[in-house]
C-alpha cells in the first residue's frame, strides 16, 4: 500500500492516455484512466483520486459537464480538476474555470509545464486538508472540554447516588440488577470522562534524541501474548541504524500500542499478519504499521481518528484520537489506506531535521 498520489487521467484519445500514464508513472504518481464521462464519474467514486486531468471533448458526457458534478457533489468538490482541451480560446478557459476547474491547459501542450501545474495543485490540495484537520482538531478540543465539563458533575451525582441505593437493597430485591446495570453503565461513562480529560491535557514533557527502531520493540512487546493467543505472525522489517528523533518515548510507545492493538482487534479471520516496517525517504522517517484484518470503508476512513469514532460494539473510540494528538506534538503525521476485507495500512511520518 504505497502512499503514492494517484491521478486520473480523463480522455477518449488513446495516446494522448497512454502518454500521460506512462510520464506521470515514470514521476511517481499512481493513475488509473476513463475515456469517457460516464466512466470517468464511476472511476473517482472507485478509484478517489488526488487530481484528476480532464479532457473537455469526449463522447456521452463533456468535461464541462463532469467538471460541475464533481464539484456539486460534497464529496468531491476539493478533487483538484485540471482541464484540457485543443480549444485555446479565452470564452473557452473562463466557461471551465467558471464551472470549478482548479486549472486550464490547451492542448497541445508542453508536459514539463503540465508536471508544475499539477505539482502546484497537490501541494494546494495538501494545504488544504492540513487547514481543515487543523480546524477540525480545534473544534474537537473545544468539544472535549464542554462535554467533560457538562456531563462530569452529574454522572459523578447519578453513579454515587445509585451505589448507595444499592447497597441498602437486599440480595433478593429484584431492583438490584437494574441498579447494577445503571452503576456499569455510569463506570463506562466516567471512564470516557477521564480519557476525554487526559486527551484535553495531553502535553509532551520529556523529549529527548530516541531510536524509533526501540520504541517500535518495545511497543510491540506490550502484545506478545496478544500475538501468541490470536496466532498473529508478526513480520518485522527495522531500517538498521536508524536516523535519531527528538521525542517522549513513553508518549510515542502509548501512540503506538493504540494502532497496534486497533490492528490485532480488527484481524478476526485468516491471516492474521502484522507487518511493521521502519525507514526513511526523502528525508522523512517512516513507520509502517500494516495489518490483515477486515478493513476501513472509504468514506469512514476520515472519520477514525475523531474522539468515540469506533466499529467496535464497545467502549470510547478515543485510542486513535489520542495516537494522532501524540504524533502531531510531535510534529509528525499519519496517513491512512485501507481496503475492506484485505486489511489497513497506517504510515507515520516524522521528519528530519
Amino acid at each position: 500500500m504505497a502512499n503514492k498520489n494517484k491521478i486520473l487521467i480523463v480522455d477518449d484519445a488513446v495516446d494522448t492516455v497512454e502518454l500521460l500514464r506512462k510520464r506521470f508513472r515514470a514521476e511517481g504518481y499512481d493513475t488509473d484512466e476513463a475515456y469517457n464521462g460516464e466512466e470517468a464519474l464511476q472511476k473517482v467514486s472507485e478509484y478517489n483520486p488526488d487530481l484528476i486531468v480532464l479532457d473537455v471533448m469526449m463522447p456521452k458526457i463533456d468535461g464541462y459537464e463532469v467538471c460541475q458534478r464533481l464539484k456539486s457533489d460534497e464529496k468531491t468538490r476539493y478533487i483538484p480538476v485540471l482541464m484540457l482541451t485543443a480549444k485555446g480560446e479565452v470564452e473557452h478557459k473562463v466557461k471551465g474555470l467558471d464551472i470549478g476547474a482548479d486549472d486550464y491547459m490547451s492542448k497541445p501542450f508542453d508536459y514539463k509545464e503540465l508536471s508544475a501545474r499539477i505539482r502546484s495543485l497537490l501541494s494546494l490540495k495538501t494545504a488544504h486538508e492540513k487547514k481543515v484537520v487543523e480546524v477540525k482538531s480545534s473544534a474537537l478540543e473545544q468539544m472535549m472540554d464542554q462535554v467533560a465539563h457538562e456531563i462530569r458533575n452529574p454522572l459523578t451525582s447519578i453513579g454515587g447516588f445509585a451505589r448507595k441505593v444499592f447497597s441498602k437493597l437486599s440480595e433478593d430485591d429484584p431492583n438490584r440488577k437494574y441498579l447494577q446495570y445503571i452503576i456499569e453503565d455510569v463506570a463506562v461513562l466516567e471512564s470516557m470522562i477521564k480519557q476525554l480529560i487526559e486527551l484535553k491535557s495531553l502535553s509532551i514533557s520529556n523529549k529527548e534524541p530516541s531510536d524509533i527502531n526501540e520504541i517500535v520493540k518495545e511497543s510491540l512487546s506490550v502484545f506478545e501474548q496478544d500475538f501468541i493467543n490470536k496466532g498473529v505472525h508478526l513480520n518485522l522489517s527495522l531500517m538498521d541504524n536508524p536516523p535519531a528523533i527528538i521525542a517522549d518515548k513513553k508518549l510515542l510507545k502509548r501512540a503506538f500500542c493504540n494502532i497496534i492493538k486497533n490492528a490485532v482487534e480488527a484481524m478476526e479471520q485468516e491471516p492474521r499478519t502484522l507487518k511493521v516496517v521502519t525507514k526513511t525517504e526523502n528525508n522523512i522517517l517512516k513507520v509502517e504499521i500494516t495489518d490483515t484484518g477486515k478493513g476501513i470503508e472509504k468514506e469512514k476512513i476520515k472519520n477514525i481518528f475523531d474522539p468515540l469514532v469506533t466499529s467496535k460494539v464497545y467502549g470510547p473510540g478515543l485510542g486513535l484520537t489520542f495516537a494522532m494528538k501524540i504524533i502531531q506534538d510531535h510534529q509528525g503525521s499519519i496517513h491512512v489506506e485501507s481496503e475492506p476485507e484485505h486489511g489497513t495500512t497506517f504510515t507515520i511520518s516524522f521528519p528530519l531535521k
